[in-house]
């Protein structure tokens, strides 16, 4: 069935983009997913998938919740829900896809010694059904990731997402990617679902009785207009040296050594891309058909911890705290944020009707981390390096469980009667997938929204996109390389 994006007003720059995103889910009609029997089932191997782990698998026990109560300390009714979530679960890229089939045809082309038998034998006989169509698209798993999330969020702060709300006061702004835009149908599919019980979603979003989405690349994917990443981080050959080194380093020769003896083929066949995409794949099948493959069977959990790390290292020096750039890239994405909370605070105070009480906003992991590391979360003592693998047992960087498939950082922004005194103020509270998230400079769970401001001063005020991401001369040095 064809899930229709139905049609999406912004920028005239945006329109050949969404185009393709069109065509994308219209050319999933005609190619049906693949599937294959056997129920949902877990892996020891799945919390170090790092950005390719299932959302439950990083949020356990998730399930419907409570509408939101009162706070103690005196009644805090929410006045806005700013969220910035990561499209659902997707299909292998189309990169992927052909390292996939070059290690398929490696076992392929085993020699007469290696025999019929075993795993490798097993893997080789085994069809491909990863197609270059499939290129990253949301696949029906991160359809229902996004209509869940709706429902969960809907249930928690019904106030924010009425009806009334939804039909003409949500704020939703997506990437011009297609599984960005069609995680924010699915979400609005989710919201209409909460809204009746028992009925399935429209495909059409003009049917889902919700403002329809936006799209805005500049916001969202801030990282491909910004000339001082692209060129210091993204197409420097030298920026993700850890990366590179810790493919050569005793961890990976050792995973490399032991599967190619497993899989019965010569090691100089194989490299460190090779078994990452075959770690990978093991949890493509997981995440999209449900089924703990034989791919799987070739890792255990010691090569499981090692291919996250390999997994955490590029993220780190590609999108974390590697690089300065990485994160100050995200400031306007950030600016953006408190604009809409500041318009809520005003509103508020002239006892005007809040324009916009839930602003959703669908991007990627490459949107998330980025912000997580503006904001000072999950910031290590040291840096993660190809040389300390071990001492970054314990790390706090974990992408897996930070930027799963459908993670999601939301700002609630409260209007709170103090019990003891008359006074009024506006409070602020985060949820990283769902869960309360201590604030990184505190570790409290709640603050005043001024008391937030004053904190980030620096980046609401001082980081201008503008200037952090223009190249410097050609004569200045770098501080960062």
């Amino acid at each position: 069935m064809w899930r229709r994006a139905g049609r999406l007003p912004g920028a005239s720059s945006r329109v050949a983009a969404l185009a393709v995103a069109l065509l994308a889910s219209l050319s999933r009609c005609s190619r049906p997913e693949p599937s294959e029997p056997g129920a949902a089932v877990a892996s020891a191997l799945s919390p170090y998938f790092g950005t390719k782990t299932r959302y439950e698998d990083a949020q356990p026990g998730l399930g419907p919740r409570a509408a939101e109560e009162d706070r103690e300390g005196g009644a805090c009714t929410p006045v806005q829900l700013v969220a910035l979530i990561r499209h659902g679960t997707r299909y292998p890229t189309a990169k992927q896809i052909r390292k996939l089939r070059q290690l398929h045809a490696v076992l392929q082309s085993r020699g007469p010694g290696a025999g019929d038998d075993g795993l490798g034998a097993d893997l080789a006989r085994r069809p491909l059904w990863y197609a270059d169509w499939m290129d990253g698209q949301l696949v029906d798993k991160g359809w229902q990731d996004m209509r869940q999330l709706a429902r969960r969020l809907a249930a928690r702060f019904p106030a924010l997402f009425s009806r009334h709300n939804c039909r003409s006061r949500l704020r939703l702004v997506t990437s011009s990617k297609h599984r960005c835009v069609d995680s924010g149908v699915a979400f609005l599919q989710g919201l209409w679902q909460h809204h009746h019980p028992g009925l399935p979603p429209p495909d059409d979003v003009a049917d889902m009785e919700c403002v329809p989405p936006r799209i805005n690349d500049k916001l969202m994917r801030f990282f491909d207009h910004c000339e001082r990443f692209l060129n210091e981080v993204e197409k420097n050959t030298t920026a993700l040296y850890h990366v590179e080194a810790f493919k050569k380093g005793p961890e990976m020769q050792k995973i490399l050594n032991k599967v190619a003896a497993t899989l019965q083929v010569p090691v100089n066949n194989l490299n460190a891309d090779l078994i990452q995409v075959a770690f990978f794949t093991c949890s493509f099948d997981l995440a999209i058909k449900g089924i703990k493959s034989p791919w799987c069977d070739v890792f255990d959990i010691d090569d499981a911890k090692v291919l996250e790390y390999l997994n955490d290292l590029k993220q780190y020096w590609k999108r974390g705290y590697g690089y300065t750039i990485n994160s100050r890239s995200s400031c306007t994405l950030f600016q953006d944020i408190f604009q809409h909370m500041d318009k809520a605070v005003e509103e508020n105070q002239r006892s005007q009707q809040v324009s916009s009480p839930v602003v959703l906003q669908f991007g990627h992991a490459e949107t998330l981390l980025p912000l997580l590391s503006l904001m000072g979360y999950f910031k290590d003592k040291e840096p993660l390096t190809a040389y300390n693998y071990k001492e970054q047992t314990h790390r706090k960087f974990r992408s897996g469980q930070i930027v799963p498939y459908a993670s999601n950082l939301v700002f609630v922004l409260y209007h709170c009667k103090n019990a003891k005194t008359p006074k009024e103020e506006f409070q602020v509270q985060m949820l990283l997938n769902e869960k309360v998230l201590p604030l990184a400079y505190s570790q409290e769970t709640v603050c005043l929204y001024e008391d937030l401001k004053n904190h980030y001063q620096d980046i609401l005020q001082g980081c201008h996109a503008s200037e952090e991401c223009e190249s410097p001369k050609m004569n200045s040095t770098s501080d960062e390389l």
